[in-house]
């Protein structure tokens, strides 16, 4: 079976397997259930294809997927936005998906540094492929306790650096979305060989990260809350909002949001002058 219709498979199946046929709206078919999801033959329904053609979907024997049967499965899968353009990639021709871009050296979008100079009163984050910095302020810096020196990745500082387990206070939820992050750029990019390498070298460096990535989840770590303890500067309290380049969609500025006159408003002047606030690029 190919790579692109294996993964295909599997990110059906899981999803298949987390929606009832109560939630779905419809009568359970007759005969023993083996799981709490949906049968092959239930979903098929659904979405108004033969059992046989849902099958090939699955197995990953059904070379060419149309648009029109994406959205009947979206529609009968629930899902969600991300999951939706996710399956989208998925279904896409491989061709079309081919991914040379680990040869070209990714340079930081010069309007998405303006941004950052606009944002320098809050911890700012250049990311680009493979999560890999392209840039940050001082301030970014000084909140997480690392360097995060561009050409860095922060996908390793925060799944295989214990730190930042003691750093970031609800680590499990804000590393499960990155998790996420990553499948929707791998969705994207299935022949991408650096990116594979870097998730079998967080899947097999972490038992959490290896349960995410099976759990077959999408996201875009947008509006995601972050706590912090600082040593210095006790608990800080920030929203995590991500905005993409309009030139270079591989290029997500991460800006941490936070509450006028908050606590954590009130501290950051202070982090600032501990720390020299300047960007750094590659």
């Amino acid at each position: 079976m190919p790579t692109d219709r294996a993964a295909l498979g599997a990110f059906l199946r899981s999803r298949r397997d987390r929606l009832t046929p109560a939630q779905a709206g419809i009568e359970p078919f007759p005969g023993p259930r083996r799981v709490p999801g949906l049968r092959k033959e239930e979903l098929a329904v659904l979405a108004g294809l033969s059992p046989d053609h849902y099958s090939r979907l699955e197995q990953g024997r059904q070379q060419t997927v149309t648009d029109e049967v994406v959205r009947a499965l979206s529609r009968a899968l629930q899902l969600d936005e991300m999951e939706q353009a996710h399956l989208r990639d998925l279904a896409a021709p491989a061709a079309r998906r081919r991914w040379n871009g680990p040869e070209v050296a990714q340079r930081p979008d010069p309007g998405m540094l303006r941004l950052m100079g606009a944002l320098d009163h809050v911890p700012v984050l250049l990311l680009g492929r493979h999560s890999r910095v392209l840039a940050r302020n001082g301030l970014l810096s000084a909140v997480l306790g690392t360097p995060m020196e561009p050409g860095s990745s922060f996908a390793r500082w925060l799944f295989l650096d214990p730190r930042a387990r003691q750093r970031i206070v609800n680590w499990a939820d804000f590393a499960e979305a990155a998790v996420g992050a990553l499948r929707y750029e791998a969705g994207r990019h299935p022949h991408d060989r650096l990116l594979n390498d870097l998730v079998d070298e967080l899947c097999n460096g972490d038992r959490e990260v290896a349960r995410w990535w099976k759990d077959q989840r999408v996201t875009f770590r947008t509006s995601v809350r972050k706590q912090i303890t600082h040593p210095a500067a006790g608990p800080l309290s920030f929203g995590i909002e991500s905005v993409i380049g309009p030139h270079d969609a591989e290029q997500r500025l991460v800006v941490y949001t936070v509450e006028p006159d908050s606590p954590t408003a009130r501290m950051l002047p202070l982090l600032a002058g501990w720390t020299t606030t300047h960007h750094d690029a590659r």
